[in-house]
C-alpha cells in the first residue's frame, strides 16, 4: 500500500492510495507539540481489516438507504442490505478499493489528487462513475475536494470519514462542540431517516452555542445551510487544539463511536436522500460535476 505525505509548516498528512485513505495527519497543539488528529492504523495492510472506515472515502453513497434500494426514472437499482439498510456504499464501497494517484505537488499550497473508476453496476449503482479526491495543505487548514462524473444518471454522495481525536485523552465528554444547525433528520431505529426534520431546541442535540459533549453520544444528520461558515466548530482545553469545519453540502452526520473516543464530521447530502423526494436530490447526470468541497482549519485556544 503507496503512503503519500505531504506537509506544510502547520499540517503533515499521511494518505494511502488503498480507500484514499487519510492515514495521519499532525498539527501542533497548544505547546507546539505535534499531535496526530485522526484515529488510524499504524501500519496500512491493518485497514484491509479495519471496520471503522477509519479516515476513509466513502462511496458511492455515504451514509443509509433504505428499501433495499432506489427507483431513478422507471429503473429500481437494487443494493446489498443488511436488515434493510444499505450502509456507507455497500460491503466494498469506495474505502474499501484501491485508488490511484494522479497528481501530487509539493510546494506552496502542496496537495495530491487520487482517482477511482466506479463501473456500472459496481455495489448495484448505475453508471461508470469517474470519482476524484483532492487533499490540499492552504496554511492551517486541511481542504478536502470530492468530485465525480458519470456515464449514466445515477445518485453519489461522498465524503471522508476520519475519526478526529484532539487529545490523548480516554473520552471525549470535555471537548466542546458548537453547530451552526437548527434540525437535525429525525430517523427511526435502524438509523434511517423518517423524512422529517426536527428542529434542536430542547434536545440533546442543540449545540447552536458552544457546550461540553459531555454524556451525548451522536450519530446524528444535522442540516446546515451550504457554504455556512465554520458550521462545527470543536475543541480541547486539555490540548488547546481548535477544528473549525466548513461545507458546502446540506449536511454533517456527526458520529462519536462508542468503542473509542473520537468524533465524525461527515459533510454529505442527507442520508437516504434517493427515497426521500423532499431532500436534496443526489441525482448526477451526464455532463455534470459532482462536488463536495469542505475545509477542515486548525488552530489553538
Amino acid at each position: 500500500m503507496k503512503q503519500i505525505t505531504i506537509k506544510n509548516e502547520y499540517i503533515s498528512l499521511t494518505v494511502l492510495e488503498f480507500g484514499a485513505i487519510i492515514q495521519k495527519m499532525l498539527v501542533k497543539d497548544k505547546y507546539g507539540k505535534e499531535h496526530n488528529v485522526v484515529v488510524g492504523h499504524e501500519k496500512p495492510e491493518a485497514y484491509l481489516s479495519d471496520e471503522h472506515a477509519l479516515g476513509a472515502c466513502i462511496g458511492r453513497y455515504a451514509g443509509r438507504i433504505s428499501e433495499g434500494g432506489f427507483n431513478l426514472g422507471d429503473e429500481f437499482y437494487s443494493l446489498q442490505q443488511e436488515n434493510g439498510v444499505h450502509l456507507h456504499g455497500g460491503k466494498e464501497g469506495f474505502g474499501k478499493r484501491y485508488w490511484t494517484l494522479i497528481e501530487e505537488y509539493r510546494g506552496n499550497n502542496p496537495f495530491i489528487k487520487l482517482t477511482y473508476k466506479s463501473e456500472h453496476l459496481e455495489e448495484g449503482y448505475p453508471g461508470n462513475l469517474e470519482a476524484f479526491v483532492t487533499y490540499k495543505l492552504a496554511n492551517n487548514t486541511l481542504q478536502i475536494l470530492h468530485e465525480g462524473q458519470t456515464d449514466k444518471t445515477t445518485v453519489v454522495n461522498l465524503t471522508n470519514h476520519s475519526y478526529f481525536k484532539l487529545d490523548d485523552e480516554t473520552s471525549i465528554d470535555h471537548y466542546n462542540l458548537e453547530l451552526k444547525s437548527e434540525g437535525f433528520l429525525e430517523v427511526d431505529e435502524q438509523l434511517l431517516p423518517t423524512g422529517s426534520i426536527k428542529e434542536v431546541l430542547n434536545t440533546q442535540n442543540n449545540f447552536l452555542t458552544s457546550k461540553k459533549i459531555g454524556q451525548v453520544r451522536l450519530d446524528t444528520p444535522f442540516v446546515f445551510k451550504p457554504h455556512c461558515n465554520n458550521a462545527a466548530i470543536v475543541s480541547s482545553h486539555v490540548s488547546g487544539i481548535v477544528m473549525k469545519v466548513t461545507t458546502n453540502q446540506p449536511s454533517i452526520v456527526i458520529y462519536t463511536p462508542t468503542s473509542f473516543p473520537a468524533i465524525c464530521f461527515e459533510t454529505q447530502n442527507y442520508p437516504d436522500a434517493p427515497n426521500q423526494s423532499n431532500f436534496p436530490s443526489s441525482i448526477l447526470r451526464p455532463g455534470e460535476l459532482y462536488r463536495n468541497e469542505s475545509t477542515f482549519e486548525f488552530g489553538t485556544l
